[in-house]
């Protein structure tokens, strides 16, 4: 394809070097204005038509996620970290989530356990005071998983005494 440029008229060598540095700029912007149209081509044919953000549209409403607070009081083996570790996993699983990683952290002797679970879908975080027989787990999840289904695989672990459970959909505009 050929390319266009403004004609110039040239009166001494010093006009026809400044010309001819014009028709370089010219160029240069014409090239380097295609090879941008080349990439944003390139960028845009590699995003998917309809890309899906994990939103959750459900009875009428839309939001980022689900994220339940959950208390355990007169809970059990808040101290050990394998099976803190372990519930976590399971807990990720049993909600239909995508495990990633989990880290956990054990505190001085006697001390509880802080940990996470981290999800493709977001996290289960857990805090634990041994000392008081107490537990607390954030479930927050988006997309397809189910965060109120990990809710058993804790109870199994921990055998808490008493459960409490709140729920909030995270990401609603009020």
């Amino acid at each position: 394809m050929a390319e266009t440029y403004p004609q110039i008229t040239v009166r001494t060598e010093a006009e026809a070097q400044n010309a001819r540095a014009e028709v370089g700029s010219v160029q240069a912007s014409a090239k380097l204005a295609e090879h941008q149209r080349t990439q944003l081509d390139l960028v845009h044919s590699q995003v998917p038509t309809e890309q899906k953000d994990f939103w959750i549209n459900r009875d009428g409403l839309t939001y980022a996620g689900v994220h339940l607070i959950v208390d355990m009081w007169d809970a059990e083996n808040l101290d050990n970290e394998a099976l803190i570790q372990k519930a976590l996993k399971e807990a990720a699983i049993e909600a239909g989530a995508t495990l990633l990683h989990v880290h956990t952290h054990k505190f001085e002797e006697g001390g509880g356990v802080s940990g996470v679970a981290v999800l493709a879908e977001s996290h289960i975080s857990v805090h634990t005071w041994p000392e008081r027989n107490f537990a607390a787990f954030d479930i927050f999840m988006c997309g397809d998983a189910r965060p109120i289904d990990g809710i058993p695989a804790l109870k199994r672990a921990f055998t808490p005494g008493h459960i409490n459970v709140v729920e909030h959909k995270r990401g609603i505009a009020l």
